[in-house]
């Protein structure tokens, strides 16, 4: 098999062709950008090639076309005109100290200011970059490009210090009015970020802007589609599949449900995770790559200040006028979280307006659920996910009553974990345990508020579990019965498990359950 060296980490374009990396050519669409439009905004999850796209860019619109041979831009393009390229990169600071955002800005127009001259080092950093874009055009005789690197990374990194980032929000908007006032000096301009501040705030004075987040056309810009894995990588995927044991077939099935799934507009294509997909067929081994670089604490903090409901996040409908921005994200948490790369589009009703959000993909849903568990679970023994592991093994081996001590405990030790309203928090606790439960037994639920109805499905075993609060666990039995919710596994030959449950709101646990 010839030898491939797989761009991980890889965010600079000229490194990544000088030295012989594998490139998923992007290039048409950056061409199709430049040609159409002047202004545009994208947004993505981490990890998704952001910072490649606008190196990409950078080297295209510095005229560096020894760069892009055999790629289709090259095909395209036939002036490979240099312009003034100002590139603001916010992705490798720290922000949560005040005063980094204007240590940053400040690095950046001192290097400008080499560039392209300007004596206003005693203005403000808004002030400094009018007079840089303009002297950058008077040097050149070419209008700028203004590239921005994850626009939003100082925001946030200070989600909960509401007057840090209020202070960063006024300099963001300040210094991005620019592309707006100097216009007659600017050729393209693209920004990027992982999540949209609406109109109200950062990018208020930008009405030009083009958000290209969601439209079809360039959902694939960033990540990579069905179509790319298989033009790109075919020779990898039949190696990896001998080296892990199973089919090709097999293995494309499995890399498309640990790792594809994102969709940014309906009917758009789906994309893999690149990051993830890219270090799979790198080391051979499907894990949860994207989850190891860390998920924003912040997405937890939202689903606690809103006491949202855990079971509602796949299939979940929002407007689609919300999800566009996350600025009401201590009213709704959705916004943030599809923005962040933890759901995706699933449906749209054009009639109303209504998106329907689900889980991309398994590692998505898996690792998201793993996250969530210490926020919510107390810690018992070597962890959370160590507890799941022994819930399952009680229910393989059909010891039910060890089952259900084990969930009594639970919630004796999590007095101090009440998150929100009780019924609220019965349910969250409930719907991860039963969805880690799911990834290792077939777990089917039909939710309801203040409870959960649950069946468990093993090689020898069912349970049919319906739960209380502060009745009876008797009354969860009697609806077990008067529902005839066993009905559907009357032939089955498995041995089957009925267990009432009712949890008090006083003691803040389990006070009586009843197995049969």
């Amino acid at each position: 098999m010839t030898r491939i060296l797989y761009p991980i980490g890889i965010q600079n374009f000229e490194r990544l062709r000088e030295e012989g990396f594998v490139y998923v050519d992007k290039t048409r669409q950056i061409y199709e950008l430049g040609q159409d439009g002047r202004y545009y905004f994208l947004s993505r999850p981490r990890r998704f090639g952001k910072s490649l796209l606008i190196s990409t860019m950078e080297a295209y619109f510095s005229g560096r076309r020894e760069l892009f041979k055999g790629l289709a831009i090259e095909q395209l393009e036939k002036e490979w005109t240099e312009y003034p390229v100002l590139r603001l990169d916010l992705n490798t600071a720290e922000y949560s100290a005040d005063g980094a955002l204007y240590a940053v800005l400040r690095r950046h127009l001192e290097d400008w200011e080499s560039l392209y001259g300007g004596n206003y080092g005693d203005r403000s950093c808004e002030e400094r970059f009018l007079h840089i874009v303009r002297l950058a055009y008077e040097k050149t005789g070419k209008k700028v490009v203004i590239l921005v690197d994850e626009y939003d990374k100082p925001l946030l990194q200070t989600f909960g210090k509401d007057e840090l980032q209020e202070k960063y929000r006024s300099q963001l908007k300040a210094f991005y009015s620019v592309l707006k006032t100097q216009d007659r000096y600017i050729r393209f301009a693209f920004l990027t970020g992982v999540t949209k501040f609406g109109k109200v705030s950062v990018f208020s004075d930008l009405n030009n802007l083009n958000d290209i987040s969601m439209d079809a056309r360039y959902s694939d810009i960033c990540g990579i589609s069905e179509e790319e894995l298989h033009s790109y990588f075919e020779e990898p995927l039949h190696d990896v599949a001998h080296s892990i044991g199973c089919t090709y077939e097999d293995l494309c099935i499995r890399l498309k449900d640990q790792y594809d799934g994102y969709h940014f507009e309906v009917d758009a294509a789906g994309v893999y995770n690149p990051f993830s997909l890219l270090n799979a067929l790198s080391k051979k081994s499907l894990k949860d790559y994207w989850f190891e670089t860390g998920t924003p604490t912040v997405l937890v903090e939202a689903l606690k200040l809103t006491d949202y409901d855990l079971s509602q996040l796949q299939d979940n409908e929002v407007d689609g006028q919300v999800l566009g921005s996350i600025d009401s994200w201590r009213e709704d948490p959705i916004p943030l979280i599809y923005q962040s790369g933890y759901l995706t589009i699933k449906d749209y009703d054009q009639e109303f307006g209504i998106y329907t959000l689900t889980y991309p993909n398994r590692e998505v849903r898996v690792g998201f659920t793993k996250f969530l568990m210490p926020h919510y679970l107390p810690r018992t023994g070597r962890g959370n996910t160590f507890a799941v592991n022994n819930f399952v093994k009680d229910v393989r081996e059909g010891r039910v009553e060890a089952f259900m001590v084990r969930l009594q405990s639970l919630f004796a030790n999590a007095n101090n974990k009440i998150v929100g309203e009780m019924e609220k928090y019965f349910q969250n606790v409930l719907y991860l345990i039963f969805t880690m439960m799911g990834f290792y037994t077939e777990v089917e639920r039909n939710t309801s508020y203040g409870c959960m109805d649950i069946v468990i499905k093993t090689k020898d075993y069912i349970y049919i579990i319906e739960c209380k609060l502060d009745k009876s666990a008797q009354e969860a039995l009697d609806q077990i019965e008067e529902k005839q919710y066993a009905a559907p596994f009357a032939a089955d030959p498995r041995k089957l498990y009925k267990i009432g449950i009712n949890f008090s709101s006083q003691t803040r646990g389990v006070n009586e359950y009843i197995i049969r």
